[in-house]
């Protein structure tokens, strides 16, 4: 695990550009270090790693996500994120323990929203008795990470939605003036509106919504 982590740091700094870093840095208000990579370069440097010959044995990824994902530079917890997935199809029970960890901590748009919709979307298709312990815990946490999460783990489901968990979280998120949670929920129902607009349409107009949340719902459907 420590050559393997070792190795990677390595490629990232010798690609780093500082430019590139100060204004990542900025844009995401000052909150994370970062090599400078930009997204193709950081995938083509990282593709090694992430080759099925060069995968760790999934006994190992808790260990190796928790590691990187405590490093300063943001690049590490992008690159955590997307091992993760290489494994998605092995994802046991006890895995939720682990996304939850990267849900909840170093806690953005740019790693929740990947997490809920590859991650966390692809452990409830395997596991979908969870979703009701997990959901009900998160829409009561307080954390509005958690909840976005629980608004968005369905993002990629298509035709699988649940409405009946979907109507639920909304409802019970109705009044935050949070804006990662009105924003989240405007962007789920704009996607599920992609295949059930009627639905979308009828749920919006039954709800109460923030002007965000209707805006972005409907923003597709004529």
């Amino acid at each position: 695990m420590e050559d393997y982590i070792k190795t990677l740091t390595t490629a990232f700094k010798k690609n780093a550009n500082v430019k590139n870093a100060a204004g990542q840095k900025a844009y995401m208000r000052n909150q994370f270090e970062f090599f400078g990579m930009t997204s193709p370069i950081r995938k083509e440097v990282q593709k090694t790693w992430l080759t099925k010959a060069n995968l760790p044995n999934k006994t190992k990824l808790e260990n190796i996500v928790q590691t990187l994902w405590l490093k300063p530079q943001r690049e590490f917890q992008f690159f955590a994120q997307e091992l993760t997935f290489k494994y998605v199809k092995q994802l046991e029970v006890k895995d939720i323990v682990l996304i939850e960890f990267m849900i909840t901590h170093k806690s953005w748009w740019d790693t929740v929203d990947y997490i809920a919709a590859n991650l966390l979307g692809a452990y409830f298709k395997l596991y979908p008795e969870q979703r009701a312990i997990y959901v009900k815990n998160w829409l009561d946490s307080g954390n509005f990470w958690l909840q976005r999460s629980a608004i968005l783990f369905q993002l990629k489901y298509k035709d699988q939605v649940d409405t009946e968990i979907l109507s639920h979280v909304i409802i019970s998120l109705l009044g935050s003036k949070e804006f990662f949670i009105n924003k989240a929920i405007g962007w789920m129902l704009r996607e599920y509106g992609k295949t059930n607009p009627t639905w979308v349409v009828n749920f919006v107009n039954s709800q109460k919504l923030e002007k965000l949340s209707q805006k972005e719902a409907l923003r597709l459907i004529k």
